[in-house]
C-alpha cells in the first residue's frame, strides 16, 4: 500500500517537472515572439494615446480601459483563433487578409494627413477622434473615440499576433495556442500600461506643484508644460507609425504574393547602404526600409482616401466619414 503511494507521488512529481517544463517553453517562447513584434508594439503604444486628447482628465483612465479590453478580446476572441485556424488549414489567407488590414492602416494615416494640410472648413469627420460633430454627447464622442481606438488596435494586433505566429509556427497546435495567449495579454499590459503612464504624467505634475518642496514644484511645472509638447510627437509618431507598419505589411506582403520587385528594389538599396556606411549601415538600412513603407503606405491611404472622398455623401455617412 505504501509502496503503491510513493509510486503515485514520484509520477505526481514527474507530472509537476513536466508541466513546469513546459510552462518554462511557453514563456521562453513568448518572450521571443514578443521581441519580434517589439517594432509593432512599439507602433501600438504610440497610436493609442491620439484618441484621449482633449478629453477630461478624469475620462482618460476610464477610457484607456475600455480601449485595453476591447484590444485583449481582438486578441482573444477573434485574432488568435482565426490566426490559428488559418495557419492550421488555410496557411495562403493569412498574407491576403494582413494586407487588407494594412491598407486600412494606411488610410487612417493617411487621412490624418489630409485633415492636417486641407484648410479646417473642409473636414467631413475622420475615422479617429480629431473632430467630432458639434451634436454630439460627450458619451457619444468618448463612445466613438474608443471604437474608433479598438478598430485602429485590430490592425495593429493582428500584425502583432501574426508575427509572433510565425516565430513559433514549427510547434505542436495547443503550444502555439498557450504561447499567443501568453503574448496577447503580456503584450497588452505592456501597452496599455505605458499609454496610462503617458496620459496621466501631466497630472502627475500638477499634483507635484502643489508640494511643499520647491524642487518637487520646479519638476512638477515642468511635467506639465512638457506634456503637451509630447503628446504633439506622439501623436505624429503615432501617424507615422500607421503608414509605416501599414507599408511595410503590403511591401511584404506584395513579395509573398509574387509581386516581387517593390519588396526586392527597397530590400537592395537597404544592403546597399547597410554595407555602405559601416558600424551605422544598421540603422541606416533600417531607415531606407522604414522610410521607404511610409511612402507606399502615404501612397496607398491617399488612394483610398480619394475613393472615399468620391463616394456619394449618404454612403459616407454610413461608414463615419
Amino acid at each position: 500500500m505504501a509502496s503503491g503511494l510513493f509510486a503515485l507521488l514520484d509520477d505526481v512529481a514527474a507530472l509537476s517537472r513536466m508541466a513546469a517544463a513546459s510552462i518554462d517553453d511557453v514563456g521562453a517562447a513568448a518572450g521571443r515572439a514578443s521581441v519580434k513584434a517589439a517594432g509593432v508594439v512599439v507602433d501600438d503604444a504610440a497610436v493609442t494615446p491620439q484618441y484621449v486628447q482633449g478629453v477630461a482628465a478624469e475620462r482618460e483612465l476610464p477610457m484607456i480601459r475600455k480601449i485595453a479590453v476591447g484590444s485583449l478580446r481582438n486578441k482573444l476572441l477573434i485574432i488568435l483563433p482565426a490566426a490559428l485556424l488559418l495557419s492550421q488549414f488555410l496557411p495562403w489567407l493569412l498574407t491576403p487578409i494582413l494586407m487588407l488590414g494594412g491598407a486600412f492602416l494606411c488610410y487612417e494615416g493617411a487621412e490624418k494627413v489630409w485633415h492636417k494640410v486641407r484648410p479646417a472648413g473642409e473636414h467631413h469627420g475622420p475615422a479617429t477622434a480629431e473632430v467630432s460633430s458639434v451634436d454630439e454627447t460627450p458619451e457619444e464622442a468618448e463612445k466613438r473615440m474608443v471604437s474608433g481606438a479598438i478598430r485602429t488596435d485590430l490592425i495593429l494586433s493582428a500584425e502583432i499576433m501574426v508575427i509572433s505566429l510565425n516565430e513559433v509556427a514549427a510547434e505542436a497546435f495547443w503550444s502555439r495556442a498557450a504561447i499567443l495567449v501568453v503574448v496577447a495579454i503580456g503584450i497588452t499590459v505592456l501597452v496599455y500600461g505605458v499609454v496610462a503612464v503617458i496620459v496621466k504624467v501631466d497630472d502627475v505634475g500638477l499634483a507635484l506643484t502643489r508640494r511643499p518642496s520647491p524642487a518637487a514644484q520646479r519638476f512638477g511645472r515642468s511635467l506639465v508644460r512638457g506634456m503637451p509638447k509630447v503628446m504633439a510627437v506622439v501623436s505624429v509618431v503615432g501617424t507615422a507609425a500607421m503608414l509605416w507598419v501599414g507599408g511595410h505589411i503590403l511591401l511584404v506582403g506584395m513579395g509573398e504574393l509574387g509581386f516581387a520587385a517593390p519588396y526586392d528594389a527597397v530590400h537592395h538599396v537597404e544592403v546597399a547602404v547597410h554595407d555602405a556606411l559601416g558600424a551605422v549601415g544598421a540603422v541606416a538600412g533600417w531607415l531606407v526600409n522604414t522610410l521607404a513603407s511610409a511612402v507606399l503606405g502615404l501612397l496607398v491611404g491617399a488612394v483610398v482616401v480619394a475613393a472615399i472622398a468620391a463616394l456619394p455623401e449618404k454612403v459616407r455617412a454610413r461608414i463615419g466619414h
